[in-house]
């Protein structure tokens, strides 16, 4: 049986495995529990990673905006 890394499995999920890796993993799943929990832990994680929105602090945007009108004002 072949051993599949994590990256394996990350690969695999989101569809960037040839066709005969996809088939070597899938054949695997079938029969390894700890791999399917493995890419089960994975799917979860890519999922909640998908929801996450984050957004900058005031702070940030408003020093970003005044070092922008600070240097628009240097070059007039």
């Amino acid at each position: 049986m072949t051993s599949f890394t994590t990256e394996d499995l990350l690969l695999y999920l989101y569809n960037e495995t040839t066709p005969e890796q996809t088939k070597n993993i899938q054949d695997a799943l079938l029969k390894d529990w700890t791999l399917r929990e493995k890419l089960a832990v994975l799917r979860v994680s890519k999922e909640r990673l998908d929801r996450i929105i984050e957004m900058p602090r005031t702070e940030s945007v408003l020093n970003v905006l005044n070092y922008a009108r600070e240097k628009s004002a240097e070059k007039v």
